[in-house]
């Protein structure tokens, strides 16, 4: 996947048109401030979930507080080879080997991740006697098992298939890291385009499927206040989701808005990659603590306690601010 060489992409024409130190420096503070600003959301938002029974019982908020780490993980790979592409321009092939498999498999999961979250809402909304039965804890856990699973047997085969065709020495070797330096292989290109596509389609009719009879809910439920209320939520939770995927799919095409920014912008293509890096990899990890750190009720009740207890305890150390949780 292209996520995993948008980010570092200008070393790939670096020795026509290489930044200056300043330039260098400033886009590099630049990264790295806002992946720390998104990482300390995040790890409050994680540390909220782990403080509260109430969120790390529910499958809710199991699946979200996944996403969060996936997102984290996604992150921190992509501004690694971000900053290293600066600082070492080539690194060892295994350890660029092990960020992309790492940027690979989580930007995998998003999707699958975005598509279960979208039929645990319609379950809630549309089959609400049977949500306590069908979404019990242990099957999210194993769902979430079947998401790293599967991008392992997507991702995994490429890796042999190196293994098989390019000698050992390959592997203590240096190179411009890059998903397609790395996995070149004209079987490799050809199958991720394939299981890209079958994952977006069926991740889009998942969506489609599930806001369609969400939408149905509400308007069957115009009798029924609260319910009415909740359908609607659950419909502009869909919404949003859709709006986190329509952001991860710039990732699968990053390649096209690569080659489309350098005939636009010859001049200033590392500039404009440079902000194609910041909307593509760095605003999608904004979306979630959105979707519920912020927008959902109960986390924001629980996350604006946990902040006032911060402030507290940085104001009196002796205040034991964890025994309100």
């Amino acid at each position: 996947m292209n996520s995993s060489s948008l980010g570092f992409l200008n070393v790939s024409i670096v020795g026509r048109n290489r930044d200056s130190f300043s330039t260098a420096v400033a886009k590099n503070v630049i990264v790295v401030a806002l992946g720390l600003i998104i990482n300390y959301i995040n790890g409050t938002l994680i540390h909220t979930f782990r403080k509260h029974q109430i969120f790390y019982i529910n499958p809710r908020y199991t699946l979200f507080i996944h996403l969060v780490v996936n997102d984290m993980i996604q992150l921190n790979s992509t501004i690694s080879l971000f900053v290293f592409s600066y600082i070492f321009y080539k690194i060892n092939v295994s350890l660029c080997c092990f960020i992309i498999l790492c940027s690979v498999f989580t930007t995998l999961n998003t999707p699958i991740n975005l598509a279960v979250m979208a039929v645990e809402c319609f379950i809630a909304i549309c089959l609400p006697l049977r949500h306590a039965e069908l979404c019990t804890i242990q099957r999210i856990y194993i769902l979430i098992g079947w998401m790293w699973t599967l991008s392992a047997v997507v991702t995994m085969p490429d890796v042999f298939i190196i293994l098989a065709t390019e000698p050992i020495e390959l592997f203590y070797s240096t190179i411009v890291c890059s998903k397609d330096n790395l996995f070149r292989h004209p079987v490799i290109l050809e199958k991720r385009d394939v299981s890209y596509i079958i994952y977006l389609i069926f991740v889009w009719l998942t969506l489609l499927f599930t806001y369609f009879k969400i939408f149905l809910a509400v308007k069957s439920a115009k009798s029924v206040k609260s319910g009415n209320g909740d359908a609607k939520k659950a419909k502009h939770t869909i919404l949003l989701h859709s709006f986190q995927l329509l952001l991860c799919m710039l990732t699968y095409v990053s390649h096209t808005i690569n080659k489309a920014l350098y005939n636009w912008f010859p001049q200033h293509f590392t500039h404009a990659l440079f902000m194609s890096y910041i909307i593509v990899q760095i605003l999608p990890r904004f979306v979630s603590p959105i979707v519920y750190g912020l927008r959902d009720t109960t986390f924001r009740q629980h996350l604006k306690k946990y902040q006032m207890c911060s402030v507290t305890k940085s104001k009196h150390q002796t205040m034991a601010c964890s025994e309100d949780y």
